[in-house]
């Protein structure tokens, strides 16, 4: 226990025996002892007393310094400024918060009260039962610097004869609330960019031309106006559970090579959030045990899930070069942001599939897929309006939020028809193609018809194919010889058509490569991904003769070798001088079931 006895104030009165008073309460307490009035309201206002004793009639001068003392104790320790300036601008009192302001905010807030003081005075219009005293305060808001901005509430002071003479002013540095407002109409501007894949420009453009437009958004949203210039997206391949990298900016290639999974332990801060769905702060990754490798230098890193409704199917990344960058408000921003992408990847993957279908079908499935994850975002703006209660620019912002939530639902609108037959092969005439001919294509497809009618088709028009029904058998023709174009499935067994895709770059990072889709759905994101590292078109099945040759010249134009007509395909392992592709390169790793994804100067 404390040796400090507790210590009273004893004002000492006429009526009060002084010393019998100090020598019975000295046995337990320190006295201080006064005998007049001044000295101890003095000492009540600079000291803390367990009690005060003294004659009634001098208790109430010191009840009134005690009261004065605590309402002072009281406005030095509350968190806003406290003021008082008169009718000429002068500051007759300020709290400690105020006096500490920089003096250009002291400046400003003595003519932001000397203004509502002018407006109060305006206003005031006596009435016998004194309503002129009930003026309401007045709200104001003012920025300093670039990046501080300051907010005040003025309340008029009312004389009984009805004046006002001095006005009191509450002052808070609101600049956080004001970059919090700033980050709300960011994600309400991204994200309906994000989803806005209807109109009429975006429908017209080739697969590739909508996954590009959709790339650069999510770059340049993240970038400009998140602030986050070092971060990826990865999404779970289903079949594997592997967290395949689909956007990079800002990393090294040693990170984006790093073969992470959806499993809670062993696969890094990612593997744990698309595992759990939880996100997760890292203020310091030295100290992290999760964290594995990232940006060079990092310092600290947030990673969110992609959420479409209940289902995670990928993360979003985003790391720093500073210790403790990121706070509980980035992670609820990010979240957010990170349900636009989600819904914005799973839009286009449905979009890229249902143009081919009728617009009627395509809207109800794209509306089903949307709604829900929608849901979620009302949700969490809902919440976040209830945590900024009295903040009304922020919750006006959300409300637009939730607005633009509505717009969205309405979004998928245009959706083109394809043929539903694979038409026209039969009135392919056997004659030289001068782009087509001489050149090794690789056709590979588990559909027996597809594969044999493409065979057929390009073997008319002087190509030499190779074929093969399934992924293994694809891996291993890649792997033995030079070709100039490669067209597979997507859905194949033993390998996707990512898988075969990478395969390809691996042996040759030129040779073009067309994947072909008929299954209604990408359910590895094949095409998404792909798209990220060069891929030359997609075919939807069932698809045009015309259109599928259309994309194999402009494939095979693209190498920049036209052989003369007629002239016969060269043997296997000749020169790209002498009208082949390039030979393939020498360290050639065998491809297996788990390596898909993996490209020069792409991410694992």
């Amino acid at each position: 226990m404390s040796s400090q006895r507790p210590r009273i104030l004893f004002l000492a009165g006429k009526q009060i025996d002084q010393r019998l008073v100090t020598a019975t309460l000295g046995d337990h307490f320190d006295v201080d002892v006064f005998t007049e009035a001044d000295p101890a309201i003095a000492a009540l206002r600079r000291e803390m007393y367990a009690a005060i004793f003294a004659d009634v009639g001098d208790f109430l001068p010191l009840e009134r310094a005690l009261f004065d003392r605590q309402a002072s104790l009281v406005l030095n320790t509350i968190g806003e400024g406290v003021c008082i300036v008169d009718d000429t601008g002068v500051c007759v009192w300020a709290n400690n918060k105020m006096r500490s302001f920089p003096p250009e905010v002291y400046d400003r807030v003595k003519q932001t009260c000397l203004s509502a003081a002018t407006l109060f005075a305006h206003q005031v219009s006596p009435v016998a039962d004194g309503e002129s005293r009930r003026l309401r305060s007045k709200k104001f808001g003012f920025q300093v610097t670039s990046d501080r901005y300051y907010e005040a509430i003025v309340s008029p002071v009312v004389d009984d004869a009805g004046a006002i003479h001095q006005v009191v002013a509450v002052v808070w540095d609101a600049s956080s609330g004001r970059r919090l407002q700033q980050k709300i109409d960011a994600i309400d501007a991204a994200g309906r960019e994000l989803v806005r894949l209807e109109s009429d420009a975006i429908s017209k453009m080739s697969v590739t031309d909508r996954l590009k437009v959709l790339e650069d958004k999510i770059i340049g949203f993240a970038t400009e106006l998140m602030h986050f210039d070092h971060f990826c997206i990865r999404l779970i391949n289903k079949r594997t559970n592997k967290l395949e990298l689909v956007i990079a900016v800002g990393l090294p290639p040693e990170a984006m090579e790093v073969d992470l999974y959806a499993q809670p332990e062993g696969n890094g801060i990612s593997g744990y959030v698309a595992a759990t769905g939880r996100s997760y702060i890292c203020h310091d990754v030295e100290k992290d045990p999760r964290y594995v490798l990232g940006l060079t230098h990092a310092k600290s890193s947030l990673t969110v899930p992609l959420r479409l409704h209940d289902k995670v199917i990928g993360i979003f990344n985003i790391e720093s070069q500073t210790a403790g960058t990121f706070n509980e408000d980035d992670r609820q921003f990010a979240e957010i942001f990170g349900r636009y992408i989600a819904i914005a990847l799973n839009t286009l993957d449905l979009l890229i599939v249902e143009r081919y279908t009728t617009t009627g079908r395509m809207a109800e499935n794209v509306g089903k897929e949307i709604a829900a994850p929608l849901n979620d975002i009302s949700t969490e703006v809902q919440g976040l309006m209830d945590e900024y209660i009295g903040h009304d620019e922020i919750r006006n912002r959300l409300k637009h939020v939730l607005g633009h939530v509505e717009e969205i639902r309405d979004a998928v609108r245009h959706a083109g028809e394809a043929p539903r037959t694979v038409i026209g092969s039969k009135q392919v005439k056997a004659e030289i193609d001068p782009i087509i001919a001489g050149k090794h294509v690789l056709v590979a497809d588990d559909q027996p018809n597809i594969r044999e009618t493409i065979n057929e088709v390009l073997c008319k028009l002087g190509a030499t194919v190779h074929v093969a029904q399934d992924g293994a058998e694809a891996s291993t023709i890649i792997d033995q010889r030079s070709l100039d174009l490669i067209i597979t499935d997507i859905k194949m067994p033993h390998r996707n058509g990512y898988e075969i895709f990478a395969a390809a770059r691996r042996r040759d990072a030129t040779v073009p490569v067309i994947l072909m889709t008929g299954f209604g759905y990408d359910p590895n994101h094949c095409i998404v991904r792909a798209s990220q590292a060069g891929l030359q078109a997609v075919l939807f099945k069932p698809f045009k003769v015309e259109q599928m040759l259309e994309e194999v010249r402009k494939a095979l134009a693209a190498t920049g070798t036209v052989p003369t007509p007629g002239t016969a395909p060269a043997p296997t392992g000749v020169p790209a001088s002498a009208g082949m592709s390039k030979p393939a390169q020498s360290d050639t790793p065998t491809s297996t079931s788990g390596a898909g994804g993996v490209v020069p100067g792409s991410p694992a």
